[in-house]
């Protein structure tokens, strides 16, 4: 069984199984309505503005990813039920969420996790980093399509925002390079856990330069459409 939410607001984003109405809740994190079960299948509360937006953005910004995106975090993190070490023996559970309490206490859903309710659990990750991201980027110089974004994002989930903060990549995008050739060289950099090339990284990396240079007609950043 699931657990009740209190629905701020609505708003269109990534369509989940043909629902494209993501929920956020009263602790700001925003859910896909498909799971959360409102039993309507449409608007039941007033939509989102889009006041309360990050420095270094419209405000505007893809908050969650398309579903390309989401796959990708899902097939590299793999699904733990769980709590227990990464790689590096950090503790996660889920798809890569890092606890940060002992025995992940912060996390509502109950375990064992399933892989519905790790899915969920992600989609309440997800907008932590498209927020840290969306601040660190220049909206006057960068322009990033649905599947440049979720690339990125993958990223900035896998090496935390204050690595990507400071990183050759960002500051290359926003001294406006091409995005294409920014994200081919600076990428595949990333493949280091404790110190040590790890193939899965740089498989990884692999997969998020190739959506990344995979076309899209949405945009993501700035503007979200």
């Amino acid at each position: 069984k699931g657990q009740n939410v209190s629905i701020s607001c609505q708003q269109a984003g990534t369509s989940v199984s043909s629902n494209n109405i993501w929920d956020k809740t009263s602790d700001g994190c925003y859910v896909a309505d498909y799971y959360v079960k409102t039993g309507v299948n449409g608007y039941v509360t007033k939509k989102c503005s889009s006041s309360g937006s990050s420095s270094g953005s419209s405000g505007s910004y893809c908050k969650t990813l398309n579903q390309a995106g989401l796959s990708l975090i899902e097939k590299w993190e793999g699904f733990v039920s769980s709590p227990k070490p990464d790689p590096i023996g950090l503790p996660t559970v889920g798809y890569g969420h890092l606890c940060k309490q002992k025995n992940c206490a912060e996390v509502k859903y109950k375990f064992p996790l399933t892989k519905s309710t790790a899915q969920q659990l992600l989609n309440d990750d997800i907008p932590t980093y498209t927020k840290c991201l969306a601040s660190y980027l220049n909206a006057s110089k960068v322009k990033l399509n649905a599947n440049q974004w979720a690339a990125l994002t993958s990223w900035v989930f896998n090496n935390g925002c204050g690595n990507a903060k400071g990183s050759q990549l960002v500051k290359r995008l926003n001294n406006g390079e091409n995005p294409n050739t920014v994200a081919a060289q600076e990428l595949p950099k990333w493949r280091l856990a404790g110190g040590r090339v790890l193939q899965g990284l740089v498989n990884r990396r692999a997969d998020e330069v190739k959506l990344f240079k995979t076309a899209s007609s949405k945009q993501a950043f700035p503007k979200c459409s």
